[in-house]
Parts: C-alpha cells; structure tokens; sequence
C-alpha cells in the first residue's frame, strides 16, 4: 500500500496515539504538540552545531543566541545577516543541509498542520479522539447518533462511535462527538476505535450485529457486548455467538405502551415506584382536566399537605424540579410522590370530564415487534383489535392507518384505548389526528422514532407518547452502567436515608438547590409520612428523596 509520508499515520506512533501524560488532547493536539517539539529540537541542535562550527571553522566567536538567529533565517530562506559567506567546505555543506531540511519541514507542517486546518475536516477523523482506556466502543447505531452521545456525555461514559456514512461521520465530529468514520465490520475501523482497549462494544447494526460480534471478539476476547435488535426473535442467535445483554426497544417501547393501558385499574397502581407508605407515580394530565393551562403554584398539588410534585414532563421536556410559575400544559405527565391514596385522588382530578376506566377494548395499530409486544403486555380481560398494512398471524383488520375507514372497521369508536406503534412518524401522527376525528372519548398511546416529534404527537391529540431515540439512549445507558440509571418511562427513584445531617432544619429550607436532580418527598417518622415545610427535621428521622440514578447517588455519596 502507498504510504502518504506527510500524512499523520508516519507520524503519530503507537506510543503518541497512547500517551498517558496527555489523556484530556485528542490525536491531532498530541500531533501538533510533537511536531512542535520536534521542530524546536532540531532548530536548537542545529543553532548548537552552527555554533561550534563557526567558532572551530570560520574562526568567529558567535553568541549563541546569534547562531540561533541565522539558523532560523537559514530554515526560513529569509536571509542569512552578515555571515555569509562561509569560507570552510564543511559549513558551506552544512549550510545548503541546513537549507534543505527548513523546505522538508516546511512542506510538512502545510500537510500535518496547517491545510487540515482550512478542510472542513480532517482526513482521518480519528486525529480528533481523546486518549481511550476501559471506554465503549458504539459499532453503528441506526437511530439518532446525537440522542445516544448526549446520554453518554451527560453521564460521563468514554466512548468511539464507528459510523458507515461519511457526512454523518463528519457532521457528528464536527459537532465535537467522538466519531470516526468506518465499517464495524473492518478490522482497521476498529483498531481505530481501540477495540482492545475498550470494557464494552454496543452494536446496532442490524444483519451485521453477529459480523461485528465475532469480528470484536477477535481482537478482544473479554470485552462485554450488547446488541440492539429490532427483532427479538434473534436473541437466541446473538447470545450464541458472543452477545452478552440484547436490547431490542420496539419490543420495550410496545409492552410498555400495553402497560399503559391498565392505568387505573388495579391497586397497587402498576406505575408505582414505592417505598413503603409513599409512591411515585405519573399522572397524565387530559386536555381537558381542570390542571390543564394553571401554573402549578396554581394547581391542588402546590399546598396539598401529603403530596409532592417531583418532576413533570412538559412539551416533552423534563422538569426536575419543575419551576412552580411553568403551566401545566394538556397531556403533560406529572411526577408525584406521597401515599398511595392522595395520589388516587389527584388522579381521579386529573382525568378530566372522562373519568378513569377500566381498559377493556384497546386497539393496536401497527404489528410489527412493538405492536406484538403491547398486544401481550394487555390483561387478559382486554380485548384487542390489531391493524396492520399486510395480512398476517394475529392481523384483525389489514388497512391503511391513515384513512378513516380503516379505524371504522376496527370500531375504535367502541374502543377505550389505542396504541399506535407504526414505524414512519408522519403516518403515526395522522393516524393520532384521525382518530381523534372520530371519537374524543379515547386514551391514545403512541410510539415516536424522533424524540422532536414527541411534542407533535401530544398537539395531534396522544395522552402518552414514548420516543424510541430517547428510550433506546436511556436503555444503553442503563445498559452500560450495569445498572438502572434511568428507567424508561418513570425516569426516577426513591430513595431512604439518615437525615441527622438536616437535623433542626425546616424541611422547605432543606431542600436541595436548582439543577439538583432530586426532590425531598418527605419525612419518615415512625409511622407517620410528613410532607409539611415547616416541619422541623429531627435526629431519628428519614429523608425521603426522589431523583434521577445520578442525583441520588451524588446525594448518598455527600451523606457518607
């Protein structure tokens, strides 16, 4: 293969591209550093040999600051000052050497240094990765790059992703991300990404996710693999060859949007996050509740005396904690905590003119994984009526989800719920808007691909909607971590500790600062759960606190 000498490969040596000492700059930092060294090395070794040469051949007794001038005037060709000429054979050679290798360097620093910097990118993206140990290496992912990055970042993972499109590739690099572009299947792509020196390998590739598997496996033997499939019969196969954990969202996203529909049917309430007396739950607020358009200094949960509001979903934007003067938009979902019964309550009031139901008639649009997977989440006391484009095994009614009909056929008008989980997000959305055409009195669940079309979905009429772009980004974290960082739809957790720090605090003055990512629900006393502000912390008493994974353990870490 014909070696590029001025490219960075001849440069950037094994030992630069795992240097240690420099782990926070990326290749190419590391690279101009070195060469910027190199270069100052070999001007000071020439000023020295000058010096001595004009002193022991020419008979001139220079400083050696002057020798370092006429070496540099010599390597830029701007002039030589009042040396020249040389009398000595030997400084003349020397000089024309010196001559020579100030052009070599010159054309070098134009290649390595300064034309990557007027491209609009370089010509190996891997030049701009930090120094990797015990990192992720991200083989493809088939959804939305940025989602996943922002995750990962935001919680601190090290991570390379191998992307097979160049202008994805170079847009997701330029935007900072720790991109190279590549075939995960390539042994080169990941030498690139450090395979060997990376602790986990995610792939999302599709067909190729058992190619990329055993291809990983070659180079490191103990790395740990989890692969995204939007097939789930496939999870056998996976495991067989190499793959340790198989996440396949569709499948997630479906049963949980089948889960959903058992809200307010049995006791304990399935959404409930408990611990002991107190809970957390989501509470969808109708378009038509009474919450709906109040601020929430407003609302019956601002000085409700047992519970608290830990988080909302608004616009399709989390809140934690929200800011008491936001309005409770239609078809935002609240975060509360407090006893089982006072949430009930709030979530009788929040339900709007349609009081909660009994799900007993659901329709599901789309059977692909997700629609199979919400179809078996139902209780068996469900009915469920299935639509899908083609005919198949399960398929009740074969029609477009965009034509009235269709849903006619289905009588969603009888129906009590529909989930929508169909692969195109415009079709989702008229699919929402048609139905809510037809009938007002529906709960409607719907699965997004972008997370930017979450708000679109609540504005066409949906009561919940899940975006596979946020949860499958959530899913791998949790993934990566090893454990629940964020659940996919409660996203929080609750927590007991020691409140002997807080002790003879009010429990408003206690509660952390803005940005903390945690809420103190209240006091555990004995028997008794006090919410109240003004209650004053004692030394036997526990905090109940709720928060994400990280916020919670950045609070038990400070207590320690």
């Amino acid at each position: 293969m014909k070696r590029d000498w001025f490219n960075s490969d001849w440069f950037d040596t094994e030992w630069l591209h795992r240097n240690p000492l420099f782990p926070w700059m990326t290749r190419r930092q590391r690279l101009v550093t070195a060469w910027a060294a190199v270069v100052v090395a070999i001007i000071l070794l020439y000023s020295v040999l000058y010096n001595y040469g004009m002193r022991t051949l020419e008979g001139h007794d220079h400083s050696i600051f002057r020798s370092f001038q006429t070496v540099v005037e010599t390597m830029t060709t701007t002039g030589y000052g009042a040396d020249s000429p040389w009398s000595s054979p030997i400084m003349n050679v020397y000089m024309a050497f010196m001559q020579l290798t100030g052009v070599v360097i010159g054309f070098a620093t134009l290649r390595v240094l300064v034309i990557p910097l007027f491209e609009r990118a370089p010509l190996d993206l891997s030049d701009r990765l930090t120094a990797k140990d015990d990192h992720v290496v991200v083989a493809e992912y088939r959804r939305d790059s940025a989602v996943l990055l922002d995750e990962l970042e935001r919680l601190g993972i090290d991570y390379v992703l191998i992307e097979s499109d160049v202008d994805d590739a170079k847009r997701l690099s330029d935007d900072g991300y720790q991109v190279i572009h590549g075939d995960p299947v390539d042994d080169d792509a990941l030498d690139r990404a450090m395979i060997e020196d990376a602790r986990l390998l995610v792939t999302d590739a599709g067909d190729d996710n058992v190619d990329v598997t055993l291809t990983a496996l070659r180079h490191n033997d103990s790395i740990e693999v989890v692969a995204l499939t939007n097939t789930p019969e496939h999870e056998a196969v996976l495991r067989d060859v190499g793959v340790d954990r198989v996440v396949a969202p569709h499948a997630l996203i479906g049963r949980r949007l089948g889960q959903k529909t058992n809200a307010w049917v049995d006791a304990p309430h399935p959404d409930d996050a408990a611990l002991g007396d107190v809970c957390l739950r989501e509470v969808v607020v109708r378009r038509n509740s009474p919450l709906a358009g109040r601020r929430i200094a407003d609302t019956t949960i601002a000085d409700h005396a047992n519970l608290t509001l830990v988080a909302a979903w608004l616009d399709g934007e989390l809140r934690l904690p929200p800011d008491s003067n936001e309005f409770v938009t239609p078809n935002a979902v609240l975060l509360v905590a407090g006893p089982r019964e006072a949430i009930d309550e709030l979530h009788d009031h929040a339900a709007g003119v349609r009081p909660p139901q009994r799900h007993s008639n659901v329709v599901i649009a789309g059977m692909g994984s997700g629609g199979q997977a919400a179809r078996d989440a139902l209780s068996e006391s469900v009915d469920a009526t299935t639509i899908d484009a083609e005919e198949k095994p399960g398929v009740d009614v074969v029609g477009d989800i965009r034509n009235a009909e269709t849903f006619e056929t289905a009588d969603v008008e009888e129906a009590s719920a529909l989930v929508v989980t169909v692969d195109d997000d415009s079709s989702a959305l008229l699919a929402v808007a048609v139905v809510r055409s037809l009938t007002d009195d529906i709960d409607v669940l719907v699965r997004v691909n972008d997370t930017a079309k979450t708000p679109s979905a609540f504005d066409a009429g949906a009561d919940y909607a899940l975006s596979i772009q946020r949860v499958s980004a959530r899913l791998l974290a949790r993934e990566i971590r090893g454990e629940d960082v964020l659940a996919p739809v409660n996203q929080l957790r609750l927590v007991r500790v020691p409140a002997a720090e807080f002790a003879g605090q009010r429990l408003g003055d206690a509660q952390p600062g803005p940005g903390a990512n945690c809420v103190f629900v209240g006091l555990q006393r004995v028997d008794e759960f006090l919410t109240d502000e003004n209650t004053r912390i004692e030394e036997g008493d526990r905090l109940v606190v709720a928060g994400t994974d990280a916020a919670i353990r950045e609070f038990e870490g400070e207590l320690a």
